[in-house]
């Protein structure tokens, strides 16, 4: 990677840069929810806290496999099947795999080469009813295309709590969007919400589908308001960046704004008003 090669030439130190990229690079790939192909083609694991046994092995659920991972390579370099211990019990899989099979459709029609995972985060020996136990379901999504001068990313954490004795699921769900625009200038966003939300603890299934509705309700809300948002950047948000008489003495042409290529291409990225 060109960025890493720089990196290495500027501090012209190799150990000092094999120290911070181990350092580094695991916690960039966990904090952007770096998505990689396992070495048997058989899905894509996400990097995160969630399913991190050590620093360099991680869980996936779905497959129930554990990947080592190059953080620096960003790629899967052994694969092994995840042992008894590491995965949770035959009831709550039930209730994680239901889950999983849901979010993973919804995923797949919102998001063009989006991943998902579902981790067990508490309970996981749970042999049957009577307990609390957690999820976290992870959806990980990114646009790369340098080429055409922007990136993107989309990464949302929904924390399930499952209650027995109240019989409620407590759903709370953090996003975060990313997108970068550079032709002509650097141009960046960078938002995250909260949402908390509950509903009936019912079987697997009904659990799975009533989960999966919720996240897709509020993402896509959460969507529509960014949407709306960029609609309203030549009107209102450009006009707070820029003075409004500028150094030039030569008034800005605010009523011809679609003009500028920034907010033409911007519009065009977003497919906004198709």
């Amino acid at each position: 990677m060109r960025g890493c090669a720089d990196v290495r030439a500027l501090l012209g130190d190799e150990a000092v840069y094999e120290a911070a990229a181990a350092e580094a690079f695991p916690e960039y790939n966990k904090a952007h929810l770096v998505s990689l192909e396992l070495p048997d083609r058989s899905g894509d694991i996400i990097i995160t806290t969630y399913g991190e046994l050590d620093k360099n092995n991680y869980l996936d659920p779905r497959t129930a496999q554990v990947a080592t991972v190059n953080h620096i390579k960003q790629n899967c370099t052994e694969l092994r099947p995840a042992a008894d211990e590491e995965l949770p019990s035959a009831y709550i899989e039930e209730f994680r795999s239901a889950l999983d099979v849901e979010l993973s459709k919804y995923v797949g029609e919102a998001y063009p080469k989006g991943v998902c995972a579902v981790y067990c985060t508490s309970g996981k020996d749970i042999e049957g009813p009577g307990a609390n136990f957690g999820f976290a379901a992870v959806i990980s999504a990114a646009r790369r295309s340098p080429q055409n001068f922007c990136n993107g990313s989309w990464r949302s954490i929904w924390t399930l709590e499952f209650s027995d004795e109240s019989q409620f699921v407590e759903i709370k769900g953090k996003i975060q969007v990313g997108a970068h625009y550079f032709e002509e200038g650097n141009v960046q966003l960078d938002t995250n919400i909260d949402y908390k939300y509950s509903t009936i603890l019912q079987s697997a299934e009904d659990c799975a589908v009533s989960v999966t509705n919720i996240i897709r309700h509020h993402e896509s809300e959460y969507l529509s308001s960014l949407e709306e948002s960029y609609l309203n950047l030549s009107d209102a948000t450009f006009k707070d960046l820029r003075r409004k008489l500028p150094v030039t003495r030569t008034l800005f042409a605010w009523h011809n704004t679609l003009a500028l290529s920034l907010t033409r291409d911007l519009a065009k990225e977003l497919a906004i008003g198709k």
